[in-house]
């Protein structure tokens, strides 16, 4: 009997496990894993990532880790798969009891265990590392990938530690699954992985069914006014996304004042209040959740009917990931915004400031003097300084070239002196640091476009839309039809595709990343997003194709 091909082995796997139908892109990925390939998966909240761990695990022998940075996320997954009936799952993390732990250690020792999870900051530890490391891990997977750069919308520094664990372990095959990468966070997440001939699987940013709304409003009053006005009249549940933590309680109570079963979400409560509110929303017990940016992640439910922001996200990036978690059955819902000038000024204000030279110089110099390798705790240990401060100079060092981490997780001198070392790793956070303003920007442009929002946000993240959406309030009050009447088709066009690489006289190399009527947005390395008249840049010719 000849032998079953891969796809149908596939399909059959999906069926057992009660997916009838694979969603674009979960095939490709899953045939990529067992491939041998590391594979990037870049798919909408909803779509199905976990399901490409749990098929690629279900067609292989051995262990699959999946790093995932909370515990809740960790427990729900256990549990699907407990649902599933896959191989059984265990979790390690610092919410257990040390007999919990020691049992889960023991099943996976024993070959009962197929999945473990773990947070990040778990594999911080070398004897965590070790004892993995001698389970002979087949697949590694990393869960809400954009954490590890720091280009992404949540950044985290213990997930820059996992490309020297995936290569201490032997480097497993690799699977990095994301709701929401642009280009730039794509690449870093590739490089920081340390993936290899990675293939990339990037599908399904355009959300049909969430109709996309922008008002400007003149103050913080009127700001918060018309997110509960907005917040009563819509159907529930929903979710109202704020910038500080005190707006956070300040609108919750709003929101209950005005009927609603409301809660307040952010990183300054207590675990064990975060996690109530987070069962509450899940379970229907809240209509409202009023919330920071630290809610959502992880969050599994399909019938989320609105996300309202009561504010400006810093980016593109952080708001596609948040109104992502509206609509996720596929039913209608809805996503407005609600800003005001200051909001844009408030996140060029974070991204100010110079690189901390002072601290890069006492790292260097003591990686540099250093006799042997250097263990970061250590190092951390010896200049009083926070893992997170720690964590952003040895990248940067990292990235001038240099300082490496050795197999062992421990940091070394490459070569050359101190003080050029210091002054490239200074350029590259001023680089990166005007790459955030233009994201910045760019969400003002989100935010103010006449024309089809929808076209706007697909073209940030290099996914072309070629009609208008029709599901916008630009599309809708023919803001968008009028925007595209009077830009009208440009002759130029052609001469500059999306993903067209090119090189400005002042900007140096960057890449199409969508074009709009008579306007291009180009990305470039080392200056961010810049949106240019195809008119001017055919006029002055400082843009050339490379």
């Amino acid at each position: 009997m000849p032998d079953v091909p891969q796809s149908d082995a596939i399909a059959d796997a999906a069926a057992e496990l009660g997916w009838p139908q694979l969603r674009p892109g979960q095939r490709e990925a899953v045939q990529g894993v067992l491939d041998g390939r590391d594979v990037l998966a870049v798919m909408p909240t909803g779509h199905g990532k976990s399901a490409i761990y749990q098929l690629a695990a279900g067609l292989t022998d051995g262990l699959t880790v999946v790093v995932s940075p909370l515990i809740a996320l960790q427990r729900d997954q256990v549990e699907r798969l407990e649902e599933l009936g896959a191989d059984p799952a265990v979790a390690l993390n610092s919410s257990q009891r040390a007999s919990e732990t020691r049992e889960a250690w023991e099943e996976l020792e024993a070959e009962e265990a197929g999945f473990l999870f773990l947070a990040p900051e778990q594999l911080a530890r070398d004897e965590v590392i070790e004892r993995v490391r001698a389970l002979e891990p087949t697949l590694f997977v990393v869960d809400e990938a954009h954490c590890v750069s720091a280009w992404g919308h949540d950044f985290r520094p213990d997930y820059l530690r996992l490309g020297h664990v995936i290569d201490a372990l032997g480097h497993p095959t690799t699977l990095a699954l994301t709701a929401t990468a642009a280009p730039p966070v794509r690449d870093e997440i590739v490089e920081r992985l340390r993936m290899r001939d990675a293939l990339q699987v990037v599908r399904g940013f355009d959300r049909p069914n969430i109709y996309l709304e922008s008002h400007r409003v003149a103050d913080e009053d009127d700001q918060r006014a018309a997110v509960v006005e907005r917040a009563a009249a819509e159907q529930k549940p929903g979710l109202v996304y704020v910038a500080t933590r005190k707006q956070a309680e300040q609108l919750a109570d709003e929101l209950r004042a005005a009927g609603m079963r409301a809660e307040a979400y952010h990183a300054g409560m207590a675990r064990a209040e975060r996690d109530r509110v987070h069962d509450a929303f899940t379970d229907g017990d809240a209509d409202v959740v009023a919330a920071t940016s630290a809610f959502g992640m992880g969050i599994d439910k399909a019938d989320v009917r609105f996300v309202l922001h009561a504010a400006a996200p810093d980016s593109p990036d952080s708001y596609y990931q948040e109104i992502g978690r509206a609509g996720r059955d596929g039913e209608p819902a809805l996503a407005a915004l609600y800003f005001r000038q200051e909001d844009f000024g408030v996140h060029r204000f974070r991204t100010g400031g110079s690189a901390d030279t002072d601290m890069l110089s006492k790292v260097a110099t003591r990686i540099r003097r250093a006799k042997e390798p250097v263990p970061p705790e250590q190092l951390r240990e010896r200049l009083d300084v926070g893992a997170s401060r720690l964590t952003s100079a040895v990248n940067l060092l990292e990235q001038a070239g240099a300082v490496e981490t050795n197999g062992d997780g421990d940091l070394v001198w490459r070569e050359g002196t101190v003080k050029p070392a210091v002054d490239e790793a200074a350029r590259l956070a001023e680089a990166r640091r005007r790459v955030d303003r233009s994201r910045s920007d760019m969400m003002r442009g989100y935010a103010e476009t006449g024309g089809c929002r929808r076209r706007f946000l697909l073209g940030y993240f290099g996914e072309d839309l070629p009609e208008l959406c029709g599901a916008c309030d630009t599309c809708v009050s023919g803001s968008a039809a009028r925007v595209e009447e009077a830009r009208g088709a440009s002759e130029a066009d052609a001469n500059w595709p999306v993903g067209l690489d090119v090189r400005h006289e002042a900007w140096g190399d960057g890449s199409i990343v969508s074009e709009d009527g008579d306007r291009i947005t180009v990305l470039f390395d080392e200056e961010g997003y810049k949106t240019l008249a195809l008119e001017a840049v055919e006029r002055s010719g400082v843009l050339q194709p490379r």
